[in-house]
């Protein structure tokens, strides 16, 4: 089955993609270098009804003490009131800086865990067992964890990479199909950002089958893993290529009660409003943004920006976003398929009109 190495130098490691992984993850975990410990697994209220069983009794079988830790499910969970609360579950439950953490969910379940586990005794071992498409072809991987705040996403976090990501395909077939579709999302972005041909790949799956190819899914997580390697902390402008479509989008998201657009529903809207900027900035042919849109609502994404959503709520929150430095704009742009680049020369203006632009 495909696997693919992310080069961290002491902070390397695997991400394994197999159908039926969940099965043998404790194996998987051992194959690692982790010798048997106590281990704090962490879900959400939807996952664990699914996918917690096979995860404890393989991790059971490899020699492994388990706690269960169950935070609610949604994009409310990625707070510091929910990293306290599972922080003083694992200390309650008499976990130290021996213990390994293992994250069973989503995005917010990996990003939320991850986070504990980079503060939980200043920092334990974790690793990452992505659920959904979103989480399985970007979040999981790279090592950004961190909680929301109200005035914006993500602003509070750390960089901890996992010791290994176990995906297994099978885990989306659970799925509502409003979390499933989601995650082409991020998909869409590698394609338009590393991968042009990619994008034909994607128009040829059925969009309603649960069963995504293993290969697609490492192929995703490749392209995520160069960008990482190349530029782990963000500090050389290429890791935030993959920020493509998240500018406006974040800010789109924040703008309404967390939870009630899904992340992937709001960076398909960033996309569209990046199409719209690379077209007028970057010389992107319109053909090439009408392949990216169309595969958008190819996949039941949001590409109009719904009327309450006010121009002025979304610029508030852009300007409290981390890809601000010093009040000015770091804009991902696409000149051709395949190829991005972190722009200066969007203004406020430019983020108005492209706003303007997805209601029509």
């Amino acid at each position: 089955m495909p696997s693919v190495r992310v080069n961290l130098s002491d902070r390397s490691y695997d991400v394994v993609v197999e159908p039926g992984l969940l099965q043998r993850a404790g194996q998987a975990i051992l194959e690692a270098g982790i010798k048997p410990c106590r281990v704090a697994v962490v879900t959400d209220s939807n996952v664990v009804k699914f996918h917690s069983e096979a995860l404890l009794a393989s991790l059971a079988e490899a020699g492994f003490q388990t706690t269960l830790h169950v935070v609610p499910a949604g994009e409310s969970s990625k707070s510091m009131t929910q990293a306290e609360e599972v922080c003083r579950g694992m200390i309650r439950e008499n976990h130290d800086r021996k213990s390994l953490l293992v994250a069973l969910g989503g995005g917010v379940v990996g990003d939320l865990a991850g986070f504990v586990a980079a503060i939980f005794y200043r920092g334990i071992p974790f690793i990452q067992v992505p659920t959904t498409l979103l989480a399985q072809v970007d979040s999981s991987v790279g090592g950004k964890t961190g909680v929301n705040v109200e005035e914006g996403k993500n602003l509070l976090g750390a960089f901890h990479q996992p010791k290994r990501v176990l995906v297994d395909p099978h885990t989306l077939r659970t799925l509502p199909a409003r979390e499933f579709h989601e995650g082409f999302a991020e998909a869409i972005k590698h394609a338009a950002i590393r991968d042009a041909g990619m994008v034909g790949e994607l128009a040829a799956l059925d969009p309603e089958s649960r069963d995504v190819p293993a290969d697609l899914i490492a192929r995703n997580i490749g392209i995520k893993a160069r960008v990482v390697e190349e530029d782990e902390y963000e500090t050389k402008d290429i890791r935030a290529l993959l920020n493509l479509g998240h500018t406006i989008g974040h800010g789109i998201e924040a703008s309404l009660p967390y939870g009630e657009m899904l992340h992937g529903e709001a960076i398909s809207l960033g996309l569209r409003a990046a199409v719209f900027l690379s077209e007028r900035k970057a010389g992107l042919p319109p053909e090439a943004g009408r392949a990216i849109i169309s595969l958008l609502e190819r996949f039941h994404l949001p590409v109009i920006l719904p009327e309450r959503i006010t121009t002025d709520t979304v610029m508030d929150r852009l300007s409290k976003d981390k890809k601000f430095s010093s009040g000015q704009i770091r804009y991902v742009l696409i000149d051709s398929p395949g190829s991005a680049f972190v722009s200066r020369d969007i203004n406020a203006d430019d983020l108005r009109e492209a706003m303007g632009h997805l209601r029509d």
